[in-house]
């Protein structure tokens, strides 16, 4: 999981957000977090019960009819070739910049390389190799950060950390908050991310309530304890471990390359446009010693690697398992599926390098998705727990925020539309949450429930708290399994995510050598950890 989302575009994300927002404009995925830590404590052992091959078997298990199938065909379509085709070519498109400013490969020449041979071991290795692979290039890819930044620290414009940390171009960038008397700046980086965001929004590797190649990864664990324990460590690893390399070359990049004419000036062969401060981590990384950047050279491509991979495996398994065997051919032998499997995998990654090369800038396409998710996320949280959920909620909300999402992106810029004033285009998230939101709740109201036996079926396989059932349960009160854990797993949620975001600040004092403050936050993360600890044997 962690490797998956250790891609060679998320170091340029966070360079992109840091030199544009500071270290606090990181809030926009750490926020995130919440619904990575509701998936632990909540959701990971009831995807584990559900004992599907991929999430979208969740649809037939919880809906029932033409309306289920229509659904899971048309996510396994949507999610598995345009989602994932749209996440690959972000990837893509980092690898672009790596290979050109790294290497001085032409965009079409990396993604030869890089395609052609990540393909060859996605398609004959399955699931297992790319978890195994995805296993080692974790470790090389952290490697590779932290000696990348550790040596930069050292370069003479740096000279040390103090002098990074006391630098003019930085010093107004190193707050992990952001700054409360400057509400334009606080609202979108802060004050959205955590009450709206995180809920509200579908984003891939933070669905909210699990999904995705999140829940392939919890479905292959070998018990429930074990999806828990999986999904647990990854979220202290994306959010605790891994951010601190990428922020302070991302930082040391401000004093080297100020503006992206610097960037320009120094890399003339790189496209016009391909400029962005996105570029910075890259260009950076080209100050490293010989051997120092072959090893972090190599980081890279297994960061580009492991990310693509999976989401090769996992595009190709929705085609495979979800359309093509479900719908078009039933009777396909696993051989016949395996071939279909490595077809569609090249297929995917074909389109993907073809789209990566019209992309600019990972942050333009983090936020174009995020807006084409906003409004669909508390379906997903609560279809576990709320009985009056029905297929048409989750397809009239995919059409909607699609819908939404396609005028304020592609419509709105050219009619310079009066609901977004300047500066102020998280209002654009705003109202796609609102719009979706309030259409998929009265296309539940006005759409017939699912039949009872779907319910109910679904129910005593599943064994979710029984509150949101109850009106169901009331007419069947020998179903009820109410197990109570619900509260507690929730507090559990809160803890964990406390405990995550005081490691990640502890990390951040002791860098800017702020010993009380790192203190404290030390000693908080201690006292979640104990906590969940404890609390580990009470969970059923």
């Amino acid at each position: 999981m962690v490797a998956t989302t250790f891609s060679a575009d998320t170091p340029n994300l966070v360079t992109d957000i840091v030199r544009k927002d500071g270290v606090s404009g990181n809030w926009v995925w750490w926020a995130f977090l919440l619904t990575g830590m509701l998936t632990v404590f909540v959701y990971a052992k009831l995807w584990r019960r559900s004992e599907a091959t991929t999430d979208l078997e969740f649809y037939e298990l919880r809906y029932g009819g033409k309306p289920a199938a229509f659904l899971r065909a048309f996510r396994a379509l949507y999610l598995g070739v345009f989602f994932n085709v749209v996440i690959m070519a972000t990837v893509s498109l980092a690898a672009i910049k790596i290979g050109g400013i790294m290497l001085g490969l032409s965009p079409v020449e990396t993604l030869l390389l890089a395609s052609v041979v990540t393909v060859v071991y996605s398609s004959l290795g399955g699931l297992r190799g790319v978890l195994l692979t995805d296993f080692f290039q974790f470790f090389i890819a952290m490697a590779g950060s932290i000696g990348a930044a550790y040596y930069i620290l050292d370069l003479p414009q740096i000279g040390s950390l103090n002098n990074l940390l006391t630098h003019p171009n930085v010093s107004d960038k190193l707050s992990l908050i952001p700054d409360f008397n400057d509400w334009n700046t606080v609202i979108p980086l802060l004050i959205m991310p955590l009450a709206i965001q995180w809920w509200a929004t579908w984003y891939p590797g933070a669905e909210p309530g699990g999904g995705g190649y999140i829940a392939q990864r919890m479905l292959s664990a070998k018990d429930e304890k074990n999806a828990i324990g999986a999904t647990l460590f990854f979220n202290i690893a994306h959010y605790a471990m891994r951010p601190w390399p990428w922020i302070i070359i991302a930082l040391s990049s401000l004093i080297i390359f100020p503006q992206i004419s610097d960037i320009q000036t120094a890399f003339p062969n790189i496209p016009a446009d391909k400029l962005g401060d996105d570029l910075a981590y890259s260009a950076m990384l080209t100050f490293l010693p010989k051997g120092l950047i072959g090893l972090v050279l190599a980081s890279l491509i297994a960061a580009v690697m492991s990310t693509l991979s999976t989401h090769l495996n996992w595009g190709s398994s929705y085609v495979v398992n979800d359309f093509y065997l479900r719908f078009l051919k039933p009777e396909a032998t696993d051989k016949e599926l395996v071939a279909v499997g490595r077809i569609s995998t090249v297929l995917l990654m074909a389109m993907a390098a073809m789209l990566a090369l019209y992309l600019s800038n990972a942050l333009e396409a983090f936020n174009i998705l995020l807006q084409i998710g906003a409004g669909t996320g508390l379906i997903f949280i609560l279809r576990w727990f709320w009985w009056r959920i029905n297929a048409y909620t989750e397809i009239y909300a995919m059409i909607i925020s699609f819908a939404v999402a396609i005028f304020f992106e592609v419509i709105n810029p050219r009619v310079e539309w009066v609901l977004i004033p300047e500066n102020q285009a998280y209002l654009k998230l705003l109202y796609g949450v609102g719009i979706t939101t309030v259409g998929w709740v009265l296309a539940t109201f006005l759409t017939k429930p699912e039949k009872e036996e779907v319910l109910l079926s679904f129910y005593r396989k599943i064994r979710p708290a029984s509150f949101g059932w109850k009106k169901l349960l009331d007419k069947y009160p020998a179903e009820k399994q109410e197990q109570g854990q619900l509260p507690m797993e929730i507090g559990l949620m809160l803890v964990g995510s406390v405990m995550i975001y005081s490691a990640l600040f502890a990390v951040g004092y002791w860098i800017y050598d702020n010993t009380p403050y790192a203190m404290i936050a030390t000693a908080i993360t201690v006292a979640g950890g104990l906590f969940i600890i404890m609390s580990w044997k009470k969970m059923k």
